[in-house]
């Protein structure tokens, strides 16, 4: 069983800098592999400690530094990793990440069963990518997935936790799932983990090695764009009550 999970590194600081386009700088910054990934990686790790034959590519794109978080995930027991970084594809919204990730795994892959994802990425938190990818791939999305319940060659079954309940849903083979629970605790990578995952390789990919266009990715493949980023503001004001007895006996009093 070939499993992908698609992961991204984010800044890890409130003190984000933008560029003229309204795009995060992300040269020079402190940055962090997505907590959502963290768990999806996981999740991956789980199957394929139950699955015979499994193994776990990571796939991601961003600049050079990003190796850092994809040999952080070699650590957690994925078995190889592909970087996608190009000049051409900064700056790209939710939809030119979907088709620079789709162009990968068509052109460069080629071959999976499952593709597993963080739910949202902190530094945006639009939930679009996961579901923009499953489409262009023409498989099955299951979203806010806390747990996967059992795999096959063929099906899976997840337990899904949404604003109306939760469900157990099983699923035809190959599909995307999101992981949308990250806040269980899990094991901290040992130094045989970290040892282990410096010798695991990591493909880096231009432009040119998953063969998309230029014009459908990066700014110039983006439909969207930030018009304006700014710190929100607390203007809220408090106002204290004295005595909130004698307040409640005037309300129930009229």
């Amino acid at each position: 069983m070939n499993i992908i999970v698609c992961i991204k590194q984010i800044p890890d600081t409130n003190d984000v800098k933008w560029t003229k386009d309204n795009n995060i700088i992300r040269d020079n910054v402190i940055s962090i592999l997505n907590p959502y990934d963290v768990k999806a990686i996981l999740t991956a790790v789980e199957i394929k400690n139950y699955v015979k034959n499994a193994g776990i590519t990571l796939l991601s794109m961003g600049p050079d530094n990003s190796v850092e978080s994809l040999r952080y995930g070699l650590t957690l027991g994925a078995d190889d990793a592909i970087l996608l970084s190009d000049r051409k594809f900064s700056g790209s919204d939710t939809n030119a990440t979907s088709k620079t990730l789709q162009a990968a795994i068509k052109n460069y892959i080629k071959n999976f069963d499952l593709i597993i994802t963080g739910q949202f990425a902190l530094d945006g938190d639009t939930s679009q990518t996961p579901y923009s990818l499953a489409n262009r791939l023409n498989i099955e999305t299951l979203g806010y997935v806390v747990e996967v319940n059992s795999i096959t060659e063929n099906e899976i079954t997840v337990k899904q936790v949404k604003d109306n309940g939760s469900y157990i849903t099983k699923c035809a083979l190959p599909c995307l799932i999101s992981i949308s629970d990250y806040k269980k605790e899990f094991i901290k990578p040992s130094v045989f983990d970290y040892m282990k995952g410096q010798d695991k390789k990591i493909t880096v990919l231009n432009i040119n090695d998953i063969q998309i266009d230029p014009k459908e990715t990066g700014v110039i493949g983006s439909p969207t764009y930030v018009k304006k980023a700014y710190r929100p503001e607390n203007n809220r004001e408090c106002k204290f009550i004295q005595n909130v007895f004698e307040l409640k006996k005037e309300i129930f009093n009229g």
